[in-house]
């Protein structure tokens, strides 16, 4: 029993040794093809490396850049994130940071970005990429904060555009609903008035009587002598006709 348990340790360790060097040359090869840029046949060559030793924190970190060379950057996450993770010493994960920091920076999310910058940061300190890629990003964040202000604030106008031009058609429709009341009250008005002055006319033609002319006041004279001179007529023909009945009486 001891024996075969020790042939059983020595197969298991054997085993494992194989393993770890057959990952380790799928990770030379690669690395060959990454420096070639065949980016594909790397992250395959990686992929199977971490297939048979999935603690691989070489072939981990390698797959991620592949990926990330590949322009598929979300992936490319996944694979820094867990680098870091596993990474034992600082330079190793500051790095995996920085990478992590590079890809959120490429997919737009700045913060994300700014704050894995600024871990590897507090792990090395001195690293003037990680220094040059945050300042970068804090310089992408406020040209986008102030772009969103902008836009915020045309909107804002846009709206405020929206409601005066809506104030102002509403205006002038009020405007013109009162002109054209106005416009039918002043016909009907016009109306009623004309109708007024014709039913004037008709009852002044109905009620016409001749008025007294005016006359002049030599007119007025002759005719005062006019009717003098007929009067003295009338008065001279009664006094004739009363002696001729006397005559005639005093003859009977």
């Amino acid at each position: 029993m001891k024996m075969n348990k020790y042939i059983l340790t020595i197969l298991s360790v054997f085993l494992a040794v194989n393993v770890f060097a057959q990952s380790k040359q799928q990770i030379r090869e690669g690395n060959r093809d990454y420096k070639d840029g065949d980016f594909e046949h790397a992250e395959e060559q990686y992929r199977r490396a971490i297939q048979d030793d999935p603690a691989s924190l070489r072939g981990t970190y390698n797959l991620g850049n592949a990926i990330y060379e590949q322009g598929r950057y979300e992936e490319a996450v996944k694979h820094y994130s867990s680098a870091e993770a596993i990474a034992k010493d600082g330079k190793t994960k500051s790095d995996a940071l920085y990478n992590l920091g590079n890809a959120y920076l490429a997919q737009q999310n700045l913060e994300e970005s700014i704050n894995a910058y600024k871990q590897a940061l507090k792990i090395n300190p001195k690293d003037m990429a990680t220094k040059y890629n945050l300042a970068y990003a804090l310089q992408q964040m406020k040209m986008q904060q102030q772009q969103q202000q902008e836009q915020q604030q045309q909107q804002q106008e846009g709206e405020q555009s929206e409601d005066q031009e809506e104030q102002d058609q509403q205006q002038q429709q009020e405007q013109e609903q009162q002109e054209q009341q106005e416009e039918q009250e002043q016909q009907q008005q016009q109306q009623n008035q004309s109708e007024g002055e014709e039913e004037k006319e008709q009852n002044e033609e109905s009620e016409e009587q001749p008025q007294p002319q005016d006359m002049s006041k030599e007119e007025a004279m002759k005719i005062l002598d006019i009717m003098e001179n007929e009067d003295q007529k009338v008065q001279e023909k009664l006094r004739k006709g009363d002696k001729r009945r006397s005559k005639s009486d005093k003859d009977w």
